[in-house]
C-alpha cells in the first residue's frame, strides 16, 4: 500500500525544477494521444504518470478551462514539478500515489469523476538518466529500480530470490530466452559476494548472453526490464489502473494508455477488447476470455496507433510505443477482468525452452 498521498504546494526551493527550466522528457506520440482525448470543453484531466510532465504540460496548454491532477509515486518527480503547479495559476494539482489508485486519489483532493485520464506505461527518461536510480546498465550505480523509493530493490531480488523464481521473473517479465542460466549464474555469483550495482549485474549478464548480430541491443535489456517490472509491480499498476480509469470517468470520457513493451500492449489490448464487447484472441499466457456486458468502453482507435517515421527518429525511445483508446459508454462498471490480472502475475510452472 502506499504513502498517504500529498498535494504538492506552491512553494518550490532552488533545487526544484521551474516551469521555465528544459524538460529533458520527450513525451511519446503526445499529438495522438491529444486528438484520442479530444480535448474540447472544460474539465479535469488526469495524468496518471507524470514523470517529467510532458503529458501535463500540453493538457494545461489545451485549453484554459482545463484541470489537470497528475500523479507519480516517484517522490522526485513531485518535488522536481512544484515549479509547474506555480506556473499554472490553480489549475494544476500534483499528487504523490500510485496510478493504480487514481480513483481514489482524486476522490481526495474533491473530484469526483474525470473527463480524461492518460497513462504513460513503464520507466521515464528522467529516471533512466538517473545513475543512482539504478535503473539502466549503460550508467554505473547501486542496483536500486524502485520507483518510489519504497519496498525491495532490485538487489533484494537478485541476492534474495531462489533460482527458479529469479528465472520466472526474468523469462515472464523480461521475456529473456535464457533466464535459467542467467539466473543460474547470478546464484552462482551471489555466493562469492552480493552483486550490488547495475555494472556488476549487466556484465554478469553480457557473460551468458550472447548480443544478436548486428543488433544494437544489450544483451542485458531483457533481465533489467523483468527485475524492473517485478522490484516495482507494474503490470499489476497496470491493471488497476485501467480498472481504476473505468470507475472514475465521466460517461463520454476518454482513457489514453501508452506502452512501450508487448507485455503491457497485451494488457491494454486485452481490456478495450473485453470492455468494447469485442472478442479476445487468446494466447498461452490467457487460458480463457471473459466476454462481459455490459459494454463499458467503446474504441476511439480500433487498432494500435504508433509513432511516425520523423518522431522514432527525434526520438528513438519511441519506437517501440503504441497507442490504444476508449471512450468510457453510459454502462456501470463491471467486475475487474480476472484474465488480465493472470497476465500480470509470474504464471504457474509451464512448458520452458531448453533455452531458458
Amino acid at each position: 500500500m502506499s504513502r498517504t498521498p500529498r498535494t504538492v504546494k506552491a512553494e518550490t526551493s532552488k533545487a526544484e525544477t521551474s516551469a521555465a527550466e528544459p524538460v529533458r522528457h520527450i513525451p511519446v506520440l503526445l499529438a495522438e494521444v491529444l486528438a484520442a482525448l479530444a480535448l474540447d470543453r472544460p474539465g479535469l484531466a488526469v495524468d496518471g504518470t507524470f514523470g517529467a510532465g510532458g503529458y501535463t504540460r500540453a493538457l494545461l496548454d489545451a485549453a484554459p478551462e482545463i484541470r489537470v491532477i497528475a500523479i507519480d509515486r516517484d517522490p522526485t518527480a513531485i518535488r522536481a514539478g512544484a515549479g509547474l503547479v506555480d506556473a499554472s495559476a490553480g489549475r494544476l494539482r500534483l499528487v504523490q500515489g500510485r496510478f493504480g489508485e487514481l480513483d481514489t486519489l482524486i476522490a481526495q483532493q474533491g473530484d469526483a469523476q474525470a473527463d480524461w485520464v492518460v497513462l504513460d506505461i513503464g520507466v521515464s527518461s528522467m529516471q533512466l538518466d538517473e545513475a543512482q536510480r539504478g535503473f539502466s546498465f549503460r550508467q554505473d550505480g547501486p542496483l536500486d529500480m524502485r520507483m518510489g523509493n519504497e519496498g525491495p530493490s532490485a538487489a533484494d531480488l537478485v541476492n534474495g530470490e531462489e533460482e527458479s523464481r529469479l528465472a520466472d521473473i526474468l523469462y515472464h517479465f523480461g521475456e529473456e530466452r535464457r533466464s535459467r542460466a542467467v539466473a543460474r549464474a547470478i546464484v552462482e555469483a551471489r555466493r562469492r559476494a552480493p552483486i550490488e550495482t547495475t555494472a556488476q549485474l549487466a556484465d554478469l549478464i553480457a557473460g551468458v548472453v550472447r548480443p544478436e548480430p548486428g543488433s544494437p541491443i544489450h544483451p542485458a535489456t531483457r533481465s533489467f526490464q523483468g527485475l524492473r517490472i517485478a522490484v516495482n509491480d507494474e503490470l499489476g499498476e497496470l491493471v488497476r489502473g485501467l480498472h481504476a480509469a473505468e470507475r472514475v470517468l465521466k460517461p463520454g470520457g476518454r482513457l489514453a494508455v501508452v506502452t512501450f513493451h508487448s507485455l503491457e500492449d497485451r494488457i491494454v489490448k486485452q481490456f478495450f477488447s473485453a470492455r468494447s464487447g469485442r472478442a479476445a484472441q487468446a494466447s498461452r499466457h490467457l487460458p480463457g476470455v471473459e466476454r462481459p456486458a455490459p459494454r463499458s468502453f467503446q474504441l476511439v482507435t480500433k487498432g494500435p496507433v504508433l509513432p511516425s517515421e520523423a518522431e522514432t527518429d527525434v526520438n528513438p525511445r519511441a519506437r517501440s510505443a503504441k497507442l490504444r483508446a476508449g471512450e468510457r459508454t453510459e454502462a456501470p462498471p463491471p467486475p475487474p477482468l480476472s484474465a488480465i490480472e493472470t497476465l500480470a502475475s509470474l504464471p504457474a510452472a509451464q512448458g520452458r525452452g531448453a533455452r531458458r
